[in-house]
């Protein structure tokens, strides 16, 4: 083979290279753009964000915790009937959370085998309106959970609400989740992560 031709196939060779390197930079660009992080816990000052809010604001008997381990959040405890209780919950301290264009949040957590819910608010109260998504848990098994924000039911105090307008991600200020199963049971979910995606 003549050396000019073998320079022009080693010159195609690094071409072709440098091209789907640069798509593969743009694709993970594109990928890196699509999703924002709200939480990953490496740091412990976050857990400083949540607060916990179970049944005894009404009266109920439910206990539960938040414990920062392994860059992990921990959300656990036991939820009691007495005394017409019957949920646990954590949620953030109310920020705005920026997410005007995205389509929904991602969770990575490891549950119990349990129903979980994941809420959402757009307003800086502590009681009010809320945004709900059901979700069940594989028992001791991480897995990824889509929230699609369409998919997000308007409640008030555990009672679904009609002909109110859809979520608008631009107003969400605080996001956290609850257990209400109806039962009394002990529970805990593990949350690696938060991510927005478009």
């Amino acid at each position: 083979m003549k050396p000019v031709r073998i320079q022009f196939i080693l010159m195609v060779v690094s071409l072709l290279f440098l091209l789907s390197e640069a798509r593969a930079n743009e694709t993970y660009n594109v990928i890196n753009k699509a999703e924002k992080l709200i939480f990953d816990f490496k740091n412990t000052d976050e857990i400083k964000n949540w607060q916990i809010v179970n049944d005894g604001v009404m009266g109920g008997l439910s206990e539960s915790e938040i414990v920062f381990r392994n860059n992990l959040i921990i959300f656990k405890g036991i939820v009691s009937l007495e005394n017409n209780g019957g949920f646990a919950s954590m949620r953030t301290l109310p920020r705005s959370y920026e997410l005007d264009g995205y389509n929904g949040i991602l969770l990575r957590v490891k549950g119990d085998g349990k129903k979980y819910q994941f809420r959402i608010r757009t307003n800086d109260r502590f009681d009010g309106i809320s945004y709900r998504y059901q979700f069940e848990t594989q028992p001791n098994t991480w897995t990824i959970v889509s929230v699609p924000f369409h998919e997000c039911v308007p409640v008030f105090r555990g009672r679904i609400l009609e002909n109110l307008k859809p979520l608008h991600p631009e107003k969400i200020q605080q996001i956290g989740f609850l257990i209400s199963n109806k039962k009394a049971e002990k529970f805990q979910l593990e949350i690696d992560w938060i991510r927005s995606y478009k």
